[in-house]
């Protein structure tokens, strides 16, 4: 077994290029491996092994996971993390889900569900957050929480009339007060 820091060329390890390669292990993970070596200036190598590259937050791209299609926000599971079981065939768990799941240290069971309070489906701060038995008893609050959205829209709807409103009438008032109001079929005649 090679020592890390050793260099070998590549047919003295089996391979067929013409480079030089360095015996190292992953900064992630410990895992050793043969690294193409380069002495120019960049590096061509990272410290972390390919697995360890691509997985979640220490890639490069990593954008804070993915969405499914109904907007909640997705990340990645690996086999040796405990949350594992609670993850899909993907390998993706739902990061609500998770959030609640680290907070109370165990893994959620398939009926419990997490409710978003504020039904914002990607803010998944943990004061937003309500865990909930069944899903018998998050129906009742998503339509109670859908009635009030609809009547606050409903609000501010009127809201907007009522300015107008009020706006035409002083229109009217002040055109009343300087005479220049005429008869108009819509309007009762001034005397």
């Amino acid at each position: 077994m090679p020592e890390i820091g050793e260099i070998r060329h590549a047919r003295e390890i089996g391979r067929k290029c013409r480079r030089y390669h360095i015996w190292l292990a992953c900064k992630s993970c410990g895992k050793p491996r043969w690294v193409v070596a380069s002495w120019s200036i960049r590096p061509t190598f990272t410290n972390l092994c390919r697995y360890c590259q691509w997985k979640g937050v220490l890639n490069l791209n990593w954008k804070g996971g993915t969405k499914n299609k109904d907007g909640y926000n997705l990340v990645k599971v690996y086999s040796d993390d405990f949350f594992y079981p609670m993850a899909q065939k993907t390998g993706y768990v739902m990061e609500h889900r998770l959030v609640m799941a680290k907070y109370l240290n165990r893994c959620l069971l398939s009926w419990e569900v997490i409710h978003h309070k504020n039904g914002v489906k990607d803010d998944n701060c943990l004061e937003n957050l309500q865990l909930l038995p069944s899903g018998i008893r998050h129906i009742p609050s998503m339509r109670l929480q859908s009635r009030v959205k609809n009547l606050e829209l409903k609000l501010q709807e009127q809201g907007k009339q009522l300015r107008v409103l009020t706006w035409r009438v002083k229109e009217l008032e002040s055109q009343l007060a300087f005479g220049r109001l005429r008869a108009s079929p819509s309007l009762p005649a001034t005397r």
